[in-house]
């Protein structure tokens, strides 16, 4: 059976942390005595998480930070503040998510699912790379799903042609997993490394909102988190797709380099964050 192992003297940051898989990933973290940034939305109930996280497992050092992911503002602003107020970041869980079932814009004028769940994370692991690299050997853990799509069209990213709440979360998903790979290759040897996941069908608020149902509990969805943040056995392992805590396939298409990387260009265009830019700092 795969173990987790102890995280004392490691940072994380999870985003979407103030309520199901995301909570109770930072739970289990501060309980391997990791120093846990829970990010929420609304910095109030952030800081209420983080002191519940606190109560329950006896780790002092849970600490809550504040953005809206819908805001390229917001997250850049989080990410210089993170910078400021913490030395390392060893681990960086892409975890938020929503699931909108009618199509909404964010401020910067794309379409609320892909924003939030795709070019939030992108932006966020871009911006926060440096301090990553830094912090070596450290790991980039995003969160997808078993309902990624399986095509994607480049001329309907943004539900320009007409919008599906599934379809845009299932397309979400499937970015989270081209981006993963892609960033993998990049960062190949470098000490840095990048996996994702499906967390199961678990009773979450976004379950409810997209499929009106109920599902396993959230320390079932956590579990595959906290081990990719975790296990020693991973250190070196990148650029694979996880469910339940084993290595499985996603869909065929996750595996075509000229598919990632039209996603990349587009995705550097679309958030004004260029990678090239920080990996050829870091590299050289």
């Amino acid at each position: 059976m795969p173990q987790t192992g102890s995280m004392e003297g490691k940072v994380i940051l999870i985003t979407g942390a103030t309520d199901g898989i995301g909570r109770q990933t930072a739970l289990e973290l501060a309980r391997l005595d990791a120093r846990v940034v829970v990010h929420g939305r609304n910095e109030q109930k952030a800081r209420q998480v983080a002191e519940w996280i606190r109560h329950q497992s006896g780790n002092p050092q849970v600490e809550a930070m504040a953005a809206d992911l819908a805001s390229f503002r917001q997250i850049r602003e989080m990410a210089e503040a993170f910078q400021q107020r913490f030395p390392h970041l060893h681990v960086l869980i892409n975890n938020a998510g929503v699931f909108e079932p009618t199509r909404r814009v964010s401020e910067d004028g794309y379409e609320m699912t892909f924003a939030v769940n795709h070019l939030a994370p992108f932006l966020l692991t871009g911006l926060l790379l440096e301090k990553i690299w830094q912090s070596r050997p450290a790991r980039i853990v995003t969160v997808s799903s078993m309902a990624h799509a399986h095509t994607i069209d480049f001329d309907n990213l943004q539900g320009e042609k007409g919008y599906d709440g599934y379809t845009a979360y299932s397309l979400s998903k499937l970015c989270n997993i081209l981006f993963t790979f892609e960033l993998a290759e990049r960062l190949k040897g470098t000490g840095v490394t990048a996996n994702c996941l499906h967390p199961g069908v678990i009773r979450t608020k976004l379950l409810h909102a997209g499929w009106g149902m109920g599902g396993a509990p959230v320390e079932v969805g956590a579990q595959t988190s906290v081990y990719l943040a975790s296990a020693p056995e991973l250190e070196q392992v990148t650029g694979k797709y996880f469910s339940n805590r084993r290595e499985a396939r996603p869909a065929a298409i996750a595996y075509r380099p000229e598919v990632r990387r039209k996603l990349w260009e587009l995705s550097e265009q679309m958030t004004g964050f260029r990678y090239g830019e920080v990996l050829e700092k870091l590299i050289s």
